[in-house]
Formats: structure tokens, C-alpha cells, sequence
């Protein structure tokens, strides 16, 4: 059902608090022409209600002819701000930014977040965001995970599909998500309830199965067959299935002729008892990036392409992001999710 607009008001007001926005504060809302209406209206309203300084910027979409689809993240890291070195200045001015354009994987992000401003990305419907609000019982429960997380130096991944995948930890920092902004440089994203880390590099090796039912993000499709993926000195480098899952990924990953596109990205697992395999059947492709796929209790989400985000070097514009079901996932030994089940963290 929508949401109504004091209701997303409230909402906003609550969830700006939480990211310790104060009267007086310099706030900018980022945002382009695909930008969702009622999310810039209402936060604005709850940026005026908090006494903080609200700057309105926006900026026009780019790489439409580039992009292979109108999904946000589908084409990723490739800003206007490359280029507007006002707004760029703008932003790197503010104490906290609402970013509903997505600068996710981009340089500019990153420039901006050294600088201490706190970011927080929205672009999810709104009544996804209404359902997975962030509070700080979703917050310890990422905090939790962490404490396993943070000190791992490896990780590894069974499933009954078959996937036996290990990598080693401690190279890059830690991914936390719990949909608040509340800490100088910090970014995050509404709705969000995960944690996730880059393996170091070259160290990611095994086999990893997508079985059928799984989700396939940006393609915002469940497999129809099983898909194995051999993962080689931090690469894929097989993508073999007899059906078409796997010619599927194999002809989009190739379309950006860029070998930065097979690599190992962040590996980790979805937190939220609210978030929910089955949603991303219920909407349109284009109504949303589907955090409920990444961020359903017990998945193990893998992703491929850039690790910009950390301080890498890789800033390829192909991002995939794969939630598997069933799988057991442990760090140094020690078990985080067990069949698909969370049992630590």
C-alpha cells in the first residue's frame, strides 16, 4: 500500500535524529530527474522541522546511452559530479547529504565522505523504507555481526547447491549497513540491515552455485536454473550452466569488455527478519534496487566488479550483487548463518 506523506514525514523526521541532525546543520538533498517526488518532498519537510539548513541540489542524469537499463544500479560509479566542480564543492560543504541521485561507487562519494560528511542514500519506495525503518535494536544487530566480522581473516562458504567458497579477510574495512548516516564520513543506505566485506585481493578461490530461485541483481530476475561460478585467485573465471541463467550473465558481464568486471567483490549476509526473498516478485523492475534481496535474514550476498567503496582501485561501471539461499557461512571457523539460518551476529 502507499504510503502517505505525514506518515513518510514522520518518518524521516525519526530517522534524521537517529543520524544526530541538529538545528542549524547544513543539509543537502542530492538529487536528478529520475529522483522518487514524495522521498525528496517529505525529507525536505523533516529537514525544515529538525531547525537544519536545507540546500536543494540537483543534478542531470548521464551514460543513458551507455547504460544497458534505467536501473540505478545497473551502470554504476559515473557521476555529473565529475564535472561540477560547484556542486561538488556544494556537497563537500554539507554536514550530512540525503542522496537520492545514487554517487554509490563513485570517486566523488568517496572525496566527499573524507571530508566528514555524513551520507545517507535513498532511493528505495517508500513503503520499503516505511517496513525496514532503521532503529537501534537493527543497528546492534549489524553491530553484533561485526564483532565476528571486524577480527576474521577468513572466510568460508558451503552450500547443498554445491557452493565451497573461501577467501581471506582483512585487507579492507568492513561494510556495515543499518540505514543510518550517524557517525562524521559515515555513509549508508535506507533501508539497509547487512554486513559485508572485500576479500583481500587475489584471495578469493572455490566454486559458488546460483541455484534455481536465487536473485540476480541488477538483472532484477529469480534464476530459472543452476549456475556455477569458478572463482580463481580473486576472479570468476567460468560462468557454466546448461540453461540460459548462465549465458544470461555471462553476455551482460562480457557487454562491458572490461576483465575489473569478474573480479571478487564483497562477500557477507542479510540481517533483517523483514526483509523478504519473495518481494522483488511484487514490483515492477523499475519501482526499486530490491534491498529486501540483499538484506533477508541468513542470504549470502556475494557481489562482483568495483571495490572503490573500500579504497580500491577498481572502478569498473559493473556491479553485480547475488543473494543466495540455503548457504552456511562461517568466519575463522566459527558459524554466522547455518543453511540460510543466522546462529551468531
Amino acid at each position: 500500500m502507499p504510503i502517505s506523506d505525514a506518515d513518510f514525514v514522520i518518518a524521516w523526521k525519526d530517522v534524521l535524529e537517529q543520524c544526530k541532525v541538529r538545528p542549524g546543520e547544513q543539509v543537502a538533498i542530492l538529487m536528478s530527474d529520475d529522483s522518487n517526488p514524495q522521498i525528496v518532498r517529505c525529507a525536505r519537510v523533516a529537514v525544515g522541522l529538525m531547525g537544519a539548513v536545507l540546500t536543494l541540489i540537483h543534478l542531470p542524469p548521464i551514460n543513458g546511452e551507455k547504460a544497458l537499463s534505467r536501473d540505478k544500479s545497473g551502470y554504476v560509479g559515473k557521476t555529473p559530479l565529475a564535472f561540477n566542480t560547484v556542486a561538488m564543492k556544494a556537497l563537500e560543504s554539507a554536514d550530512m547529504i540525503i542522496d537520492t541521485m545514487q554517487l554509490l561507487f563513485s570517486p566523488e562519494q568517496e572525496e566527499i565522505l573524507k571530508k566528514g560528511t555524513r551520507m545517507l542514500l535513498a532511493v528505495e519506495p517508500p513503503e520499503t523504507m516505511m517496513r525496514m525503518m532503521p532503529t537501534p535494536d537493527f543497528k546492534a544487530r549489524v553491530r553484533a555481526a561485526n564483532r565476528f566480522m571486524e577480527p576474521a581473516r577468513a572466510m568460508h562458504v558451503t552450500s547443498a547447491a554445491g557452493t565451497d567458497f573461501h577467501c581471506a579477510l582483512g585487507q579492507y574495512p568492513v561494510l556495515m549497513q543499518y540505514g543510518l548516516a550517524d557517525e562524521p564520513g559515515r555513509w549508508d543506505h535506507w533501508p539497509s540491515c547487512m554486513i559485508a566485506r572485500w576479500p583481500d585481493e587475489g584471495s578469493s578461490e572455490g566454486t559458488i552455485v546460483i541455484d534455481e530461485g536465487d536473485i540476480l541483481l541488477p538483472f532484477k530476475t529469480y534464476a530459472r536454473d543452476r549456475v556455477t561460478l569458478t572463482i580463481d585467485k580473486g576472479f570468476v573465471t567460468r560462468v557454466a550452466g546448461g540453461g540460459m541463467t548462465a549465458e544470461y550473465i555471462r553476455a551482460f558481464m562480457d557487454s562491458f569488455d572490461d576483465p575489473d568486471a569478474y573480479a571478487m567483490a564483497h562477500v557477507g549476509w542479510g540481517l533483517d527478519p523483514r526483509a523478504h526473498w519473495t518481494t522483488m516478485g511484487l514490483y515492477d523492475r523499475e519501482a526499486a534496487l530490491f534491498m529486501d534481496a540483499r538484506c533477508f535474514e541468513g542470504n549470502f550476498l556475494f557481489s562482483t566488479g568495483p571495490n572503490t567503496e573500500a579504497g580500491g582501485s577498481r572502478d569498473t561501471p559493473c556491479h553485480l550483487d547475488i543473494p543466495l539461499r540455503g548457504c552456511s557461512l562461517s568466519l575463522d571457523g566459527v558459524a554466522m548463518t547455518r543453511d540460510g539460518k543466522v546462529v551468531h551476529g
